[in-house]
């Protein structure tokens, strides 16, 4: 009878490690990610769920930054327009000298004695004091004005410089509002316009 007991207690000895090892290898099994509920989790899971942003035509391609598409589903990249450049025109003006040429806007235009007839003698330092009445386009005769006596010389490319009878135009940056005649008879050389084309060499 001692012998029978003693073989029960050894299989049930036997037995028991045997089952804890199944389930240690059970659990381990469902940990790896095989079949469980955290497959797919963390930042890669995340990502390979998410569909890509589709585009507007449905092709599935991003959109490229910078670019919107137009209504017609052009993209446009064209620069804007430049509006057109105004027209100037010169005009007479009563002033303390007399009737003299002005601009549009009423600022006072003058004759330098050093150039020659339809031809500018004024330099790079004298531009800078005596800036010239240019215009990307033809500059109109205004009131008071002959139209006859107005040109126009080329001084580079797009850019004309108003001649009235014989004198290139010039404005005086010591002028400040219209109708000033600070640059009269300065250094001997300038002087205003007369609406006959001549140069008023009178002071004021």
């Amino acid at each position: 009878m001692r012998s029978t007991r003693n073989r029960g207690r050894t299989k049930a000895l036997i037995a028991a490690p045997l089952m804890a090892l199944a389930l240690v290898t059970v659990t381990a099994c469902e940990d790896s990610g095989g079949s469980g509920p955290s497959y797919g989790a963390g930042a890669e899971g995340q990502q390979a769920d998410r569909a890509p942003a589709a585009s507007p035509d449905g092709s599935g391609a991003e959109e490229p930054a910078g670019e919107k598409p137009a209504a017609d589903g052009s993209t446009d990249t064209a620069p804007p327009k430049q509006p057109p450049a105004p027209a100037i025109s010169v005009r007479t003006a009563e002033s303390d000298l007399g009737t003299i040429l002005v601009d549009d806007e009423g600022r006072t235009l003058y004759g330098f004695t050093k150039d020659k007839p339809g031809r500018a003698n004024c330099d790079s330092d004298c531009i800078a004091v005596w800036p010239a009445l240019i215009s990307a386009k033809d500059v109109t005769a205004g009131e008071g004005t002959d139209a006859s006596l107005l040109k126009e010389i080329k001084l580079g490319e797009g850019a004309e410089q108003a001649v009235y009878g014989d004198w290139p135009l010039y404005y005086y940056v010591g002028d400040v509002t219209a109708g000033d005649v600070n640059g009269q008879g300065l250094d001997g050389e300038w002087f205003v316009v007369a609406a006959d084309g001549k140069l008023i060499k009178s002071q004021a």
